[in-house]
């Protein structure tokens, strides 16, 4: 396989995998939602850097070692586990907790506004949730060591095209995100209604929660 043939048929297979729905989609769209599509961008960008980072670990070899040890699978699995619960806790929490009475506007009754240094930081921790659900995840990692190395042509710098190619799925990821983000716009008045965005927060927890328990109960084949 020449590099333009590997590049082309990994663009391929890194789409259809963008596209298909799954948590970090579930993520970035209740970001979206409720938050607001900075944050949801933010997200987006923490998710696609884990993709980066499980790219460079693979093409450095270390993923063969998570590939390869039970003990390291099951500890990375169980964290992982652990976090997706407690997020999807913390939005079901959210979702049970009474809003603030809003006005047309979206005010509070205060007509306090979020101060930028604060709305900064609240973009820095989605970022941060985005990043560590993915790179929590067992399964990306061994689904990289076992992937990737199928679209690497012989005499190529191993490293730097597993990076390209994972970069190329990252940029993937960061476009659907966008899309997923733009398309909430024309709709976000209603989306930040707090009954709307109470039960987007408690089918999401949901979901978060499912996620965590499947990742715990699930046996490594």
């Amino acid at each position: 396989m020449d590099p333009f043939s590997a590049i082309l048929t990994f663009s391929i297979a890194a789409g259809l995998l963008t596209l298909t729905p799954g948590l970090d989609t579930a993520l970035v769209l209740r970001t979206a939602t409720v938050e607001g599509g900075r944050q949801a961008m933010a997200a987006g960008a923490g998710v696609v850097s884990g993709v980066l980072a499980w790219g460079l670990v693979a093409s450095l070899g270390l993923g063969v070692v998570l590939a390869a040890s039970e003990l390291g699978y099951r500890i990375l699995q169980y964290v992982g586990a652990a976090y997706l619960f407690w997020l999807g806790t913390q939005m079901i929490r959210s979702a049970l907790k009474k809003q603030p009475i809003e006005d047309q506007t979206g005010e509070d009754q205060t007509g306090d506004l979020q101060a930028p240094a604060a709305a900064q930081g609240h973009q820095a921790s989605w970022f941060w949730r985005g990043l560590m659900t993915n790179l929590l995840n067992p399964k990306v990692g061994v689904f990289y060591v076992s992937f990737l190395p199928q679209f690497i042509p012989a005499g190529v710098p191993t490293v730097a095209f597993s990076v390209g190619l994972a970069g190329i799925h990252a940029v993937m990821g960061l476009a659907w995100f966008a899309a997923i983000t733009l398309a909430t716009r024309p709709i976000s008045r209603m989306l930040r209604r707090p009954a709307f965005t109470r039960a987007v927060d408690g089918m999401t927890g949901t979901v978060l929660i499912a996620f965590g328990l499947r990742l715990a109960l699930e046996r490594r084949h």
